[in-house]
C-alpha cells in the first residue's frame, strides 16, 4: 500500500522550515502505519500546539488539534470512550515536559494503551526560540542569551530516563533522525509503540532527537551534525525500558 492513502495531500507542502525534523518523524511514523496495516478508520492521532503538533493537520484519519499541553488528556478520554482504536499523541518537548508535564506522569501511571510520540529539538520553535526543558546547558536561546545556567535554571529533563522509572510504562525508547539507519530505527520503535497498543500491553514512549535549524541558527547540515555531537552524547540513544517482557503494572 501507498503511504499517501494517509495523508491530506491538499495540505502540502507542509509549514516546517528547511532541515527541521518532523517532517522526517511524519515519515517515518506513516510508513509504520503502513507496514502494520492499520485501518484509517482505526487510527486516532491528537495533537496539542507547537511546530510538532501541527503533524495532525497532514494525516487523513481521525484527529484532534487540542490545547498546549493537554493533549493526552483529551487522548485518554478518547481511548476510554473507544478503545478500539489506535490513539497516539505527537508533542514537542515543551509541550510534552513544561505545561503537560503533570499530564504526560501521570498518563504513564495508568498505563493505557496509548503512544506518545515525543518531537525534542531542546527549543520552543514555534514561538520564537525561548529555552524548553531540554534545553542543554549553556545553550544560547531567545531567554537565555548568555546560555542556560544549571544555576538559576535547572538542569535539562532527561525524558526517557525519567519516564522509564516510572511503574505504568510498556515502552521507553530514545532515537534520532540524523541519518538513514537512524531514521529506520525511528520507524521501527514507533511500529512497536503500535504493536504494543494493539496486543494491549501498555503505554509506550518513544522520543524523537529532531532538529530546528532556523531557531539554532544553523544551515540544515549544520544542525543534522551538531545533533549528533552534541545533543547524543548528552541524550544517549536507545530502549530505557521494554515493559512487553513483563514488567507490566499489574
Amino acid at each position: 500500500m501507498s503511504i499517501k492513502r494517509l495523508i491530506r495531500e491538499r495540505f502540502f507542502p507542509h509549514i516546517w522550515c528547511a532541515g527541521c525534523g518532523h517532517g522526517i518523524i511524519l515519515n517515518a511514523l506513516l510508513h509504520a502505519v503502513d507496514e502494520l496495516g492499520i485501518p484509517q478508520n482505526n487510527l486516532c492521532m491528537v495533537s496539542g500546539i507547537g511546530c510538532s503538533a501541527r503533524i495532525s493537520g497532514y494525516v487523513d484519519f481521525h484527529s484532534m488539534h487540542t490545547l498546549h499541553g493537554r493533549a493526552l488528556a483529551f487522548a485518554t478520554g478518547i481511548k476510554m470512550a473507544r478503545p478500539d482504536l489506535s490513539v497516539f499523541v505527537p508533542m514537542g518537548d515543551g509541550d510534552a515536559m513544561a505545561i503537560g508535564g503533570n499530564h504526560f506522569i501521570h498518563a504513564c501511571r495508568r498505563n493505557i494503551d496509548m503512544v506518545a510520540i515525543i518531537m525534542n529539538n531542546r527549543i520552543y520553535g514555534m514561538t520564537g526560540g525561548q529555552m524548553a526543558p531540554t534545553s542543554l546547558p549553556n545553550q544560547v536561546t531567545q531567554t537565555t542569551p548568555y546560555g542556560r545556567d544549571v544555576n538559576t535554571a535547572g538542569y535539562p529533563v532527561r525524558i526517557c530516563e525519567m519516564l522509564s522509572t516510572l511503574d505504568g510504562v510498556a515502552l521507553a525508547q530514545r532515537v534520532t533522525v540524523d541519518n538513514v539507519k537512524n531514521v529506520n530505527i525511528a520507524k521501527k520503535a514507533i511500529k512497536k509503540a503500535f504493536q504494543n497498543q494493539i496486543e494491549g500491553k501498555g503505554y509506550s514512549i518513544v522520543e524523537v532527537l529532531s532538529t530546528c535549524p532556523t531557531n539554532w541558527g544553523m544551515s540544515p547540515v549544520e544542525a543534522l551534525d551538531w545533533l549528533e555531537k552534541n545533543m547524543v552524547p548528552y541524550y544517549p540513544l536507545g530502549v530505557y525500558k521494554d515493559g512487553t517482557k513483563g514488567d507490566r503494572l499489574k
